[in-house]
């Protein structure tokens, strides 16, 4: 429908000069949370786009109903075991949230989950946790983690009710079901027991929410928690986690090319907590504790010298300063990205990249070695392409692996693997409502090429019903953080794939799908890569005649919505539709403001306008916000955004769709006003939001409501 007048937003003179450059910010007040202005103009656009999606109403009721009826709304998750029960989380119909609780097990032996039906009552069930209850009177509600204490006897937990990530921290006595006195306030997402139950350690922000401290507390203690840690470079985040093993205690102190461990083995008297391996620029690693072949040993994972990562075991009484100390398992390969080692008491699980897909080869613990062959033990699937992860591993003793696997048509299928026989049992799939037949659909890889000849990967799925060319087609994509795009199922694509619309994924560089090389293309001063690998496989997608411009949209979601802001400016004319979600739509502004969250954080990441004028002038050139034009035939834009996001602030596609909507570009605003970065909470409110936007996608390719 055509566009009505959209709210205008006044223009008030703002300038920002770095490095001889001045740039005018009209719309720089919109920063301004707190101000009746500020809210009244987000109100507007909400109504504004209210207004212009209100035909959609229908479709999106329709689009809701079909992702509730595939969905087995009363469900129940595999449960897991730790120590004597096993955990699962149940789901009701009706119910927004799910509601955590377990059951003893049956004897020491007792490996096999149990199986429970979901629409009958489990004998012996305690509920921990019913998140329905602790959501009441709540706009939104975010359980961000769950810590059992060893022993089974107390329960610590997460909840943020605003969408800030700012947790409060509760602790609750499981023999009476009732919380204690221990409330601490503004805590990040990390907690820990300590083996014995006594203490709980968990971490804090700074102003610009960046966690730097970890602090423990004792558990019904009236005096102040102890601090343990502070890290005071600005560059690096922390978080606290025990091994799996539970044995040691780590601090990972971190920054986006560097890493630290401090080391706490919970056995000794002596409470300190030693380094593994000093911080040295550019050296990344992870820590985990195994037996091997008997033996105490640190697993170390890190890049030193390794571009794929070296697997290296070390003494944990004595680390060592760097990896000279350390035994070789598995040496760096350029074509493998090592990613998680994951031990166990009998074996060990280790994770890696290889020719773009997700491995795990599982070794028993007598069978580790030096100069270890990995290939010998990896697990092999039939599909082209998939995703294997694994699942929850709750306890260091059991004798199976617990993988989650899934491809864009096989629905999440829960695997054990016994680590001795290497037999494999189907635990749990995803059960899909509505008569779904894989078979029915068809997904495929295909290779695009970039400007300077790189490759990108790209994953397709689509229904067999009509494979005439050119079909509509949504292309997603990311591109950030080495973070890798993996094919997965998603009941939430359905209602796109029913309609005839091809879906695929742009593994474009910038994320990890092809090893830490295409992560390191994709980068600092390589970043417009990321931007023109999705370009090119939109144009690989209209010059193959799968698809036209008039038949294509995008969509990408934080820094995904960077890589949407580009790519509208940078090749308008490809694409019908672009949605940005929480997109990172003006990073040169917020990468020279150090206040802000996160920023220096991602300095290595993106580079330091701040101070080096070379990166300023190259993310300036790629900007979203700052290369919006006049002139342009933009396609339809959405953006979504949330008032309480602390990752990417709703100012960034507030003040973005001012300046496209100045220029007369069919752009949209949406912000959640009670929500985060990962949106609204509740799992009918997640639903009912992805209805609408994919109503808009429909309805921009020419599949909505004819009425």
């Amino acid at each position: 429908m055509p566009m009505s007048k959209f709210p205008t937003a006044k223009r008030v003179p703002f300038s920002r000069t770095h490095h001889g450059d001045t740039f005018a910010d009209n719309y720089e007040w919109l920063r301004d949370k707190g101000s009746p202005e500020v809210s009244a103009y987000l109100n507007a656009q909400n109504a504004h786009t209210d207004a212009q999606t209100k035909h959609l109403s229908s479709l999106q009721e329709s689009i809701f109903n079909e992702i509730k009826n595939r969905t087995s709304e009363t469900d129940l998750s595999v449960p897991s075991r730790q120590g004597q029960f096993w955990y699962y989380t149940r789901t009701v119909e009706g119910k927004q949230y799910g509601i955590h609780c377990r059951v003893p097990v049956l004897g020491q032996d007792d490996w096999a989950p149990p199986t429970l039906k979901p629409q009958e009552p489990v004998p012996g069930e305690q509920v921990l946790l019913d998140g329905n209850k602790e959501a009441e009177g709540h706009e939104f509600f975010d359980l961000g983690n769950l810590a059992i204490s060893a022993d089974g006897l107390f329960l610590a937990y997460l909840v943020d009710t605003v969408g800030n990530e700012r947790y409060t921290l509760r602790i609750r006595d499981l023999a009476t079901g009732s919380d204690t006195a221990d409330v601490i306030e503004d805590v990040a997402s990390d907690i820990v027991f300590s083996p014995d139950g006594k203490f709980v350690y968990y971490s804090t922000y700074d102003d610009a929410w960046r966690v730097d401290t970890v602090w423990r507390h004792t558990l019904g203690a009236t005096s102040a928690p102890v601090q343990i840690f502070h890290e005071p470079d600005e560059k690096f985040w922390l978080e606290v986690r025990p091994t799996h093993s539970r044995r040691y205690v780590l601090i990972e102190v971190g920054s986006t090319t560097t890493s630290e461990y401090h080391l706490l083995d919970t056995h000794s008297t002596d409470q300190e907590f030693q380094v593994v391996w000093p911080r040295r620029s550019g050296v990344e690693y992870s820590v985990e504790h195994a037996l091997i072949q008997g033996e105490d040993r640190l697993l170390v994972l890190h890049n030193d010298e390794a571009p794929g990562f070296e697997l290296v075991s070390v003494d944990p009484k004595n680390p060592g300063v760097d990896k000279t100390s350390a035994r070789v398992l598995v040496k760096s390969s350029p074509d493998v990205r090592l990613t998680y080692a994951l031990a166990f008491e009998t074996f060990l699980a280790l994770g890696y990249r290889r020719k773009g897909l997700t491995q795990v080869a599982v070794i028993p613990a007598q069978k580790i070695e030096e100069s270890l062959d990995i290939h010998q033990w990896e697990l092999t699937f039939e599909e082209p392409f998939y995703t294997v992860l694994p699942g929850t591993n709750r306890d260091w003793k059991q004798p199976i692996l617990v993988l989650e696997y899934s491809s864009l048509i096989t629905p999440r299928t829960i695997l054990s693997v016994d680590s001795v026989t290497g037999i494999r049992t189907v635990l749990k799939q995803q059960q899909v409502l509505g008569g779904y037949d894989p078979s029915r659909y068809e997904q495929r890889r295909e290779w695009a090429t970039a400007p300077d000849g790189a490759l990108v990967p790209v994953s397709l799925v689509y229904a067999k019903t009509d494979t005439t060319d050119p079909r509509p087609l949504h292309l997603e994509g990311y591109g950030s953080y080495e973070a890798s795009f993996d094919p997965e199922f998603s009941t939430l694509l359905l209602p796109l794939l029913d309609r005839g619309v091809v879906y695929a994924i742009a593994h474009v560089r910038g994320g990890g799908e092809m090893g830490r090389h295409w992560y390191d293309q994709g980068k600092l001063s390589h970043k417009k890569n990321t931007f023109t690998d999705f370009i090119a496989v939109a144009e690989h997608l209209v010059s193959t005649g799968q698809t036209t411009a008039k038949n294509l949209t995008a969509e990408g979601a934080s820094a995904g919505g960077l890589l949407m802001g580009a790519i509208t400016n940078m090749a308008p004319e490809l694409f019908a539709g672009v949605f940005a979600n929480v997109p990172f739509v003006d990073p040169l502004t917020s990468v020279l403001d150090p206040s802000l969250p996160l920023t220096i954080n991602e300095w290595d990441e993106w580079g330091n306008p701040l101070h080096s004028a070379e990166a300023y002038t190259y993310i300036k050139s790629y900007s979203p916000y700052e290369n919006v034009r006049e002139g342009v035939q933009y396609p339809k834009i959405l953006a979504v955004t949330s008032l309480n996001d602390t990752r990417v602030l709703y100012v960034e596609p507030a003040k973005w769709v001012a300046r496209l909507q100045e220029v007369g570009a069919p752009a949209l605003l949406k912000t959640e006003m009670h929500a985060g970065h990962a949106g609204v909470s509740g799992r009918y409110n997640v639903w009912r939001e992805r209805a609408f936007e994919l109503a808009w996608l429909l309805d921009t390719l020419g599949l909505g409501d004819p009425s």
